[in-house]
């Protein structure tokens, strides 16, 4: 005979015998009452509800017979409670909102946004009102209760339509916003009545997030922003005050805890600055901040904008003038690749702050989350809203719906992404009411899952319905999301005409011509080359050809980009991921075939390292990384080579291979300016020369079978000093060494020597990697003298026999590599030499002022055009630096700040010390700049050097493309580095030449 329990378990209670034993408590008519065991068997937990319901009878014993006449209200309640069990706490403390969930009003209609305003305005204002007269903790802290209480109400009414099916998703988000609205309102009530002059500012808050966009959670931080203006006659500055300090006590009031609990937090981290900048601005403050410095990411947020509380005009105001940038923003440089990058951020902080079983079920940030979905449609909103005001909504949905019938995202894709996001946003919902905390994993314990299960409408299998469910919604907003946010809209084929998707022989030689490829046999060998035959390998060519000849047609040389696309496509055609990458991602086949087109030099480091094509598909990725990461990176492979020197060396080399690939790539694309190329490419050689150094020193040390007995340092010199190397420079040095400790002076210089021409015979060996030679020519006495000396040496030479010229070399000295105390010491050294505490004297001047004129003379190649020569030619790379060189032997030793051995460093600060006229300085800047970066485009696009530009006219037009002029700006380029050179020298004769 089955018991009691047995049949309410049967029926749907976890606990049977304890639900039998709160039925008994509950009294006789209870537990005959077949309506209210239906309603609670029907309820997402009904152990909970049960639980909650006992709880509420015992504090209040009518509850049962107002259940049992009105259908509604026992359907509503039961409803509730059997998803939340901090709602009944509510219920339970404050009996009295039953009547908010009572069938007397229309079955409790949603409430508009003024009503809810107005209600929790009314339950603070009495309290405030006295407040505001003879202000008391106690009355403050019942303005608090009296908000949270109402709040919580208002809370309850709408979880029970919710849970009921009265409210559907949309609605139940829109008033969550508006119930936040409204307390941020009632807030500010309780702020002015404790701030003093309060009524001489206007103060707006704007909801920003899921508040502004009306699709808010049951718990969640209540993103903001806080604009005021002063009223009338009234004070700025004191208003602002003012405004801040209403600002922060109604933050407080919202988050403050009391006997009633906290509302929720509210956040005003997405101002600008963040948080450290003013907590309140006026309206012209936002907008001129928003119009100089503010970032993609905080367009992307102003999206959501919406006045919620405070002075709603004034926000509205904010609202209409913030709009008109935002809708702009996409036309930024690299809009959307920032984006894309921010994605990718939230992606690797949830990977590392979140447990990796937590990541899988993060509905938010998990794969295929909310964030997923809400990011795909912010970023098609922003980018064609520009041209399309339709798309300009808050909300994710109705900004979703309106894209699906603008044609930017499929009809069925978009349906399936509403239901994904509709889904998870119902579960998010039903996790945060069980205990109204902010979470967004699913939880794991299977007695949570069956409620959730439940309370989405799964009865015969909650747990399994729902999981699986959950899985499918979340990998479809993933595939949907990486369809429309990580790759493009459009196939790049779908831009050609139909005529040209195949590639037959007679449509590719009219298709090159037009193009205008020079060799339109050669490039089709290339095209039969990769397209012949019925491989994947073919089809997936075949499929990116067409695409890519116009790429390559758009690059400065067309020939060869299809050559260089050939040869890497030989090397990593059978690799799986090459084609697949290009295919998939058409930014990196894009890139890829520009700077085929383009660099020489980027194509022959592509040649012997194909794998780093991966690197092209992301800006990031082609970021100069720091010294200190290569340096680990160098010093592992030297480690990890032990004895083997040579080895070792291949290994760094092939490190510096590839990092120069990085810095050409990301030169070429305008990522980085040429002053951060000269820092990257420096910094880069430092790190090579101080693991040549290290695997020196193990080989010496092998050879000798013990240490050096001595303490090595490489002193860096000209362009490598300065950190201001080009793709071509040698890495000119200085070696410095110091006995150790009761070692023989002899025996410490044999070792010191051996270690220096070691590393010199490490770096210049044969090899498929650009080399880096070490040349210490500018050594006292030259090549004639000592390769390595000790600091005494040193400044015995530079005491006696120094000359003007090697105190002026001097000046790019700095430590890079070995002994970093012996290269401090070495510096201290040679500081009274380069920075005379006087100056140099008058007859010095002259002295440098006769060399300059003479090398101007002697060493310009024969038949070079002066006005064309990067270094040596007049406003070349030559005049600047010796304009720099010349203030800082005159003025270094006076003035710290002219201590540096970089030019432009110098430059700017001569000018900020009124060494030098800022217009000066700017022509001579943009001299160095422009020279240097010719210096470099004519490396990355020949494969050799040069410091001549080009006379031939193809050659000079391929450079100067390369350099970002169009097709036929070959004069223009011509035009704009003679007009910048003369201007230098105009410079250079009056700073340089004249006293």
């Amino acid at each position: 005979m089955q018991t009691t329990a047995g049949r309410l378990a049967r029926l749907g209670f976890a606990d049977g015998a304890r639900a039998e034993r709160l039925l008994d408590e509950l009294g006789p008519e209870a537990v005959g009452d077949v309506g209210l065991l239906d309603r609670l068997l029907a309820t997402a937990d009904p152990d909970l509800a049960l639980t909650s319901l006992s709880r509420l009878a015992e504090r209040d014993p009518g509850v049962l017979g107002a259940l049992r006449a009105d259908p509604v209200l026992r359907a509503r309640l039961l409803g509730v409670l059997g998803v939340s069990a901090a709602l009944g706490d509510h219920v339970v403390r404050h009996p009295e909102h039953l009547r908010l969930l009572e069938d007397g009003t229309g079955h409790a209609a949603r409430p508009t946004d003024r009503e809810l305003r107005e209600e929790l305005t009314a339950a603070v204002s009495p309290v405030s009102a006295v407040s505001a007269l003879s202000a008391g903790p106690h009355d403050h802290r019942a303005a608090l209760d009296a908000l949270r209480v109402a709040y919580r109400g208002r809370l309850l009414h709408l979880a029970a339509r919710d849970v009921m099916g009265e409210s559907a998703f949309a609605e139940t988000a829109a008033e969550l916003s508006d119930l936040a609205g409204a307390a941020l309102d009632a807030a500010l009530v309780i702020a002015r009545a404790e701030v003093p002059g309060a009524d001489d500012v206007r103060l707006a808050v704007i909801g920003m997030g899921k508040c502004g966009a009306r699709e808010l959670n049951y718990v969640s931080d209540v993103d903001v922003i806080f604009v005021a203006e002063p009223r009338a006659d009234a004070d700025e500055a004191k208003a602002l005050r003012v405004a801040t300090r209403l600002a922060q006590a109604m933050m407080r009031a919202c988050s403050e805890s009391t006997p009633e609990g906290a509302l929720w937090e509210v956040d005003a981290g997405l101002r600008p600055e963040g948080r450290m900048g003013p907590l309140v601005r006026t309206l012209d403050s936002h907008l001129t901040y928003y119009r100089r410095w503010a970032k993609t990411w905080e367009f992307q947020a102003l999206l959501k904008a919406r006045p919620v509380a405070g002075d709603l005009e004034l926000g509205e105001e904010y609202v209409a003038a913030v709009n008109e940038l935002v809708w702009q923003a996409a036309a930024r440089d690299n809009f959307v690749e920032d984006v894309q990058a921010m994605r990718r951020r939230v992606e690797a902080r949830v990977a590392a702050t979140v447990r990796t079983g937590d990541a899988e079920r993060q509905i938010k940030l998990g794969p295929g989350g909310l964030r997923d979905i809400e990011f795909a449609v912010q970023l098609l909103q922003l980018v064609h809203g520009r041209t399309d005001p339709l798309l300009r909504r808050r909300a994710t949905l109705s900004a979703l719906a309106a894209l699906s019938r603008g044609g930017y995202v499929g009809r069925e894709d978009a349906k399936a992404l509403a239901e994904a996001y509709t889904f998870l946003r119902r579960v998010e919902h039903l996790i945060q009411l069980h205990r109204l905390r902010r979470t967004h994993v699913v939880p794991s314990e299977i007695a949570d899952l069956r409620r959730i299960g439940r309370g989405l409408g799964m009865t015969s299998d909650p747990v399994g319905e729902f999981t699986t469910t959950w899985k499918r919604h979340a990998l479809e907003a993933r595939r949907l999301h990486e369809k429309l946010f990580y790759r493009p809209l459009l196939q790049a084929v779908a831009r050609l005409p139909e005529t040209e998707t195949r590639l037959s022989t007679a449509a590719a030689t009219a298709r090159l011509e037009a193009l205008g490829y020079t060799d339109a046999e050669g490039a089709l060998r290339h095209i039969a080359a990769l397209t012949s035959g019925v491989s994947r390998r073919a089809a997936i060519q075949r499929t990116l050809l067409p695409v890519m000849l116009g790429w390559f047609a758009d690059a400065p040389d067309p020939d060869a980009g299809l050559l260089g696309f050939r040869q890497i496509s030989d090397k990593l055609g059978a690799t799986p991921w090459y084609l697949r990458l290009l295919r998939d991602e058409t930014a990196v086949a894009e890139r890829l075939a520009r700077l085929l087109g383009t660099s020489r030099y980027v194509t022959g480091l592509l040649l012997h390292a194909p794998e780093a094509v991966a690197i092209l598909g992301s800006d990031t990725e082609l970021a100069v990384r720091p010294a200190e990461a290569l340096a680990g990176e160098a010093a592992a492979a030297v480690g990890r080579h032990g004895e083997n020197a040579e080895t070792a060396v291949a290994a760094v080399r092939a490190l510096r291979r590839r990092e120069l690939l990085r810095t050409a790539c990301a030169d070429l694309a305008g990522l980085i300016d040429i002053e951060r190329v000269g820092q990257a490419l420096s910094a880069l050689n430092d790190v090579t020369v101080q693991a040549a150094l290290d695997a020196a020193i193990n080989k010496v040390s092998v050879d000798r079978r013990e240490p050096p007995p001595t303490r090595i340092a490489v002193i860096a010199m000209g362009r490598l000093g300065g950190m201001e190397s080009s793709y071509a420079s040698d890495a000119d040095v200085m070696f410095v060494h110091a006995p150790l400790p009761g070692a023989a002076d002899r025996e410490a210089a044999l070792a010191a020597h051996a270690v220096a021409e070691e590393l010199r015979r490490l770096l210049a060996l044969q090899a498929p990697d650009p080399p880096l030679l070490v040349d210490a020519g500018l050594r006292p006495e030259g090549r004639q003298g000592p390769l390595v000396r000790t600091i005494a040496s040193y400044k015995a030479y530079y005491d006696r026999w120094s000359s003007h010229w090697e105190a002026q070399a001097l000046l790019r000295a700095r430590f890079c590599a070995g002994d970093a105390r012996l290269g401090a010491e070495f510096i201290e050294m040679i500081d009274p030499v380069r920075y005379p505490a006087d100056g140099i004297p008058a007859d010095a001047v002259r002295e440098i002022r006769k060399l300059k004129a003479r090398m101007e003379a002697e060493r310009l190649p024969r038949g070079a055009d002066p006005a064309l020569h990067t270094k040596l030619g007049r406003g070349g790379l030559s005049d600047v630096e010796w304009v720099a060189q010349l203030i800082q032997l005159r003025h270094a030793g006076a003035v710290p700040a002219l201590r540096t051995t970089r030019t432009l460093d110098t430059l700017r600060a001569a000018v900020a010390e009124g060494l030098l006229a800022s217009e000066d300085e700017a022509a001579l800047d943009r001299a160095w700049r422009f020279a240097s970066r010719i210096r470099d485009a004519i490396m990355l696009v020949r494969g050799r050097a040069a410091d001549m530009i080009p006379t031939a006219v193809k050659e000079r037009a391929l450079i100067a493309q390369a350099l970002g002029y169009p097709p036929d700006g070959s004069e223009d380029f011509i035009e704009d580095y003679r007009r910048i050179s003369r201007r230098a020298r105009a410079v250079v004769e009056r700073v340089f030449y004249d006293d």
